[in-house]
């Protein structure tokens, strides 16, 4: 038997150490071809912040809620009780309020209610006029309670009813040949304080709207008479409350109350059309 020389010895050797990196690169390679690529990263998400809702501007109050919050009043006063916190909370807020007038037609030419409207055909002139009440502090009790020199504004007609327009013309329940039910005299007014003289901003000193207009006799339609629209915000009047009730007549007398008024603007409407007939600002210094 031949004995391997050395030099042979060397070259088995390096060729199994060949073999074995060919083995060994080829088992990487196909490894590396064959196994699964790894999960691509998931996409970040940025969360985007919710918009901010912008705070809403509170609803003006209407005719319905001045009158639901003078009926709560006058409750409170007949019963002795305090004011609920929700009367004195309205202090402050708008209030838009419609009060409609004229609704039984027009007036006579001598007539002197404080609200009234004519028109004549043949000259097609309509004339309407909303004279604004004045009251002195003592007409709502305050006495020397309130430093009030005085209040103008207008009553609200049938605060029973939280309807803004004329009621529906109906003699249903008239009796004929008997005569005519009066009627107790209001008992729910609106309007602005005025303390002293530095504070007569806006005082019209009982001067009545007026509005003298040329309408088309053709077009003209005064079934639904005419409206007032006041606007403006609620002020307390004394003791920390908007609302004032009294009781004149006794305990046995329906309780009349006063609404406390900062006014801004007044508009005489038509109601047939929407249109506005007259705008009156009244300044006033906060």
């Amino acid at each position: 038997m031949q004995e391997p020389s050395v030099r042979n010895s060397r070259l088995a050797i390096a060729g199994g150490l060949a073999a074995i990196f060919v083995v060994g690169g080829g088992g990487f390679f196909l490894g590396r071809e064959t196994a699964p690529a790894p999960p691509k990263p998931a996409p970040i998400v940025v969360p985007v912040p919710a918009p901010v809702p912008e705070p809403k501007a509170p609803a003006k109050l209407g005719r319905a809620d001045l009158v639901g919050l003078a009926a709560q009043a006058a409750d409170a006063f007949a019963s002795g009780e305090s004011l609920p916190e929700n009367i004195s909370d309205a202090a402050g807020q708008r209030f838009e309020l419609l009060l409609p007038f004229g609704c039984t037609g027009p007036s006579d030419a001598e007539s002197n209610l404080p609200a009234r409207w004519s028109f004549d055909e043949e000259d097609g002139v309509l004339r309407i006029s909303f004279k604004p009440e004045v009251w002195g502090g003592a007409d709502w009790g305050l006495g020397d309670q309130a430093a009030i020199d005085a209040a103008e504004g207008f009553w609200i007609a049938r605060p029973w009813s939280s309807s803004d327009r004329c009621p529906p013309r109906s003699d249903q329940g008239a009796v004929r040949g008997a005569d005519p039910v009066t009627l107790p005299g209001q008992s729910l007014a609106i309007a602005q304080i005025f303390r002293d003289d530095a504070d007569r901003d806006g005082w019209r000193s009982g001067r009545a709207f007026d509005v003298v207009k040329r309408v088309d006799a053709e077009a003209f339609d005064g079934s639904q008479g005419f409206r007032l629209r006041v606007t403006g915000r609620l002020e307390n009047i004394a003791g920390g409350a908007p609302i004032r009730c009294v009781q004149p007549g006794g305990s046995e007398q329906r309780p009349r109350c006063l609404i406390g008024a900062r006014i801004d603007t007044v508009r005489i409407e038509d109601p047939a059309s929407d249109d506005t007939l007259a705008t009156w600002s009244i300044t006033r210094q906060p």
